[in-house]
């Protein structure tokens, strides 16, 4: 990941780069990897995140089509 500091503004480029490590979920996956996780609390976040992502592709394609 790369931003570029213009006119030495460091406040605006580390506004631009936590905006992208928001967008990429480096601080989500910072916060999974502090302590440990079970396998079974693992499967279970990965359905659920599963679940939310397909939830939402249905409602994008609803609201394409129009529902």
């Amino acid at each position: 990941m790369q931003v570029f500091v213009r006119d030495n503004n460091v406040d605006q480029a580390l506004r631009v780069l936590k905006k992208k490590m928001q967008r990429e979920g480096t601080f989500r996956e910072l916060k999974r990897r502090r302590s440990y996780e079970k396998p079974s609390e693992r499967r279970a976040r990965e359905k659920a995140e599963a679940v939310r992502r397909q939830r939402k592709a249905l409602r994008k394609r609803m609201e394409r089509e129009g529902y």
